[in-house]
């Protein structure tokens, strides 16, 4: 968008709002906020969702939850999905508007996407990010974002980055916490993918956290909204309180006395629009001299520049959009294809993929194997039609092949009928197990387990998870079918990491599937079958365990992801396999690097098999010589390559200039000093990812 159309929309509603009585300007700072018929101005509900899909609103195509989305470590995907669902939530917005309907959920600003760093597996919410590493999660929300409000004058869309900032659980203390962390972890690891998005990618808006940071509310922070996001970073977009967090201030935070006191010192930090019902006392407010008439119109300001932007009143290319580019099958296929490209593959002993013709009879066991809870996450929109991984097997499986099927056990119950005696389906998942070749097994969790607080059924956990084990009517599942000696492959649908040591153990196979949105089940069963190879990669880290992890309220990075963690994990951030061996022989520096400009590698991959292989190239660096780089290696650059059967090829993949740079104790980006250590591969540079690959990364030491 052209600085001279922002001006211009800009100005546009400045000369709308300075029509409107001090009573209207604070009534539009509501999410829900009313229609002013004299100055024909429609209602519009600020209030959607589209974190993987245009969500709540009926019938849309239903794409994997964002931490699958994570996994395909591919931009230009994300931001071709993005730009699909702004198409489609172009046509849901024609379609309804023209009926009349503008309520919730039903607008074109979408409280999308999540970028918070899931810095403990613990967290309930944490599948709807990005993963655990900045630099992934900022080119990552770039992408999403750039997709969704397109490259035009009038935005396609409005995306909106959030939780600003430092959020990421515990869900049951959210109202009330103060994550207080060090300069140096606030600059380093919290906050550079919410600076991405707003210096890159331009988001239209940003939401705060219900938490307090260094012992200010997210959404009144003077130091968040004020000095960082309008300040240093010079965003002119809109700020969005999250759902009643304004509430918090005075009934959990304490930091005020009253409604009234909590909308002030809200909308005085620059927080415009309420999530919520506070903001229905600003009037209260400016009477009480709490605000100014200056401040409410500022917000309401900003507010309609956004809906200017969007072409709400001065109508755009995109009001032609029909109805039937929702849910197309076009749209459809884009979701089978991210569902396939972000299932990783973590274990393979020669079991996978399996070959029907050899096949007589397939045992598919378990809780998620024909749940479509399971395919979803959360913040989603309906589905026209489900395939569970038991449907895409049956599907692709073919008449010859015989299906045993059992549920196995409940989710998280000791039974499945309330009269039966405690495991009352393993004898069924034994003689199904007993009676085929191959036993697929299909375990995990679902939203009702790890979620947002008060949408998991695990009240006591309010959505967190109180370890990474598997529910113990599963356990008791995965060990009992492991028992038949049958060979088993274990397929995963979990937001987060798990201990999947019992089954690294004794399953032959184990596919990490997420939650992989409607298609999820035949984008299993096409990689199962091998009609595609898996090119996913963890963008968490699996640990063994949670026993060596600092606390769950502890915000300091020391001892957590990949970058920090010292011991031996189970399955490394940026771990994947393919069906096929490839790895990277060697890489140098193709011409000159500086700390403007960054540099520029040259990689040679060899595909050491007989197949054609789709991987994810990436580029990890260590600074030699500053106290300030983390412990260990930090990703810094990837790439989707693709090499044929037997292929030696060479890459060039470009390192920014901000990997030569790290952050001191008072938060300031330096200078990492004179000599880094560049590693490429398709993985960490770590001893488990090469005992799980058989390879090194290739490293190559540069000095400026």
């Amino acid at each position: 968008m052209t600085e001279e159309k922002r001006q211009n929309y800009a100005e546009k509603a400045k000369n709308l709002v300075a029509k409107m009585t001090v009573e209207e300007q604070a009534a539009q700072l509501l999410f829900d906020a009313p229609a002013i018929p004299r100055l024909n101005v429609p209602e519009y509900n600020w209030w959607n969702e589209a974190l993987h899909g245009v969500a709540r609103a009926g019938v849309a195509t239903s794409f994997p939850q964002a931490i699958g989305l994570a996994a395909m470590f591919d931009t230009e995907l994300l931001q071709e999905i993005g730009d699909v669902i702004a198409t489609e939530g172009r046509a849901k917005y024609n379609a309804n508007s023209a009926k009349g309907d503008r309520g919730i959920y039903k607008g074109l600003t979408f409280w999308s996407p999540n970028v918070n760093i899931f810095r403990d597996p613990r967290w309930g919410r944490g599948h709807e990010t990005y993963g655990e590493d900045p630099y992934l999660t900022s080119r990552l929300g770039v992408a999403f974002i750039k997709g969704l409000q397109g490259d035009g004058d009038v935005l396609k869309s409005a995306a909106c980055a959030k939780h600003f900032a430092v959020h990421s659980g515990p869900e049951a203390l959210r109202h009330k916490f103060d994550a207080r962390v060090s300069e140096k972890d606030l600059w380093e690891t919290y906050l550079p993918a919410f600076e991405a998005c707003v210096t890159e990618a331009d988001v239209e808006a940003v939401m705060g956290a219900y938490n307090r940071t260094q012992g200010e509310p997210c959404c009144g922070s003077e130091l968040l909204l004020r000095q960082i996001l309008r300040g240093k970073w010079n965003f002119k977009g809109h700020v969005v309180s999250d759902c009643w967090a304004i509430r918090d201030f005075h009934e959990n935070h304490r930091v005020t006395n009253s409604a009234q006191e909590s909308a002030a010192l809200a909308l005085k930090a620059g927080c415009d629009v309420n999530c919520g019902c506070v903001y229905a006392q600003l009037m209260d407010s400016y009477k009480h001299k709490l605000v100014t008439a200056e401040q409410i119109a500022e917000s309401a300001v900003r507010l309609f520049t956004t809906r200017y932007k969007l072409g709400l009143f001065d109508g755009s290319e995109f009001d032609k959009i029909p109805y039937e580019e929702n849910d197309s099958p076009a749209h459809n296929a884009l979701a089978l294809k991210a569902a396939e490209q972000g299932i990783v593959l973590l274990k393979n002993e020669g079991i996978l993929p399996l070959k029907k013709e050899t096949l007589r009879s397939i045992a598919v066991i378990g809780p998620n194997a024909d749940s479509r809870i399971a395919l979803k996450g959360n913040y989603y929109g309906t589905p026209s039609r489900y395939i569970t991984v038991l449907d895409g097997i049956r599907c692709l499986a073919g008449d010859k092949v015989r299906i045993n099927y059992s549920e196995g056990c409940h989710i998280t119950k000791d039974r499945m009928e309330h009269l039966a005696r405690s495991d009352d389906r393993i004898a069924e998942a034994l003689t199904a197990a007993e009676h085929s070749d191959v036993v697929i097994l299909c375990l995990g969790l679902d939203e009702t387990l790890e979620g947002e607080e008060g949408d998991a059924s695990n009240a006591s956990a309010s959505g967190d998870k109180r370890d990474l084990l598997l529910p113990a009517p599963q356990r008791k599942l995965l060990e009992a079918v492991c028992g038949t000696g049958k060979p088993v492959v274990l397929c995963l649908l979990a937001g987060s990491s798990m201990d999947l040591q019992y089954a690294d153990a004794h399953c032959k196979g184990i596919l990490n599937l997420w939650y992989p949105g409607a298609q999820g089940g035949l984008a299993a069963a096409r990689i199962l079958f091998g009609e595609v190879s898996p090119s996913g990669k963890l963008p968490v880290t699996f640990y063994r365990s949670t026993e060596d992890l600092p606390p769950f309220e502890d915000y300091a990075m020391r001892g957590r992801t990949y970058r920090y963690y010292q011991g031996e994990t189970l399955y490394p951030f940026g771990y994947g396999l393919v069906y096929g061996d490839v790895y990277a022989e060697s890489t140098a520096l193709a011409g000159n690097a500086s700390a403007e400009s960054g540099a520029k590698l040259r990689i040679k991959l060899k595909n050491n098999s007989k197949t054609a292989v789709q991987d994810v190239l990436q580029v990890y660096v260590k600074p030699l010589d500053s106290p300030f780089a983390p412990p260990n290696p930090s990703l810094c650059a990837f790439n989707k390559v693709s090499l044929a059967a037997g292929e030696s090829r060479e890459f060039e993949l470009v390192v920014p200039g901000r990997a030569f740079t790290v952050v001191d104790d008072s938060g300031s980006r330096v200078s990492g000093g004179k000599r880094y250590c560049f590693y490429a591969g398709f993985g960490q540079p770590d001893t488990r990812t090469e005992a799980l690959t058989g390879h090194k990364s290739a490293a190559v030491e540069i000095s400026l």
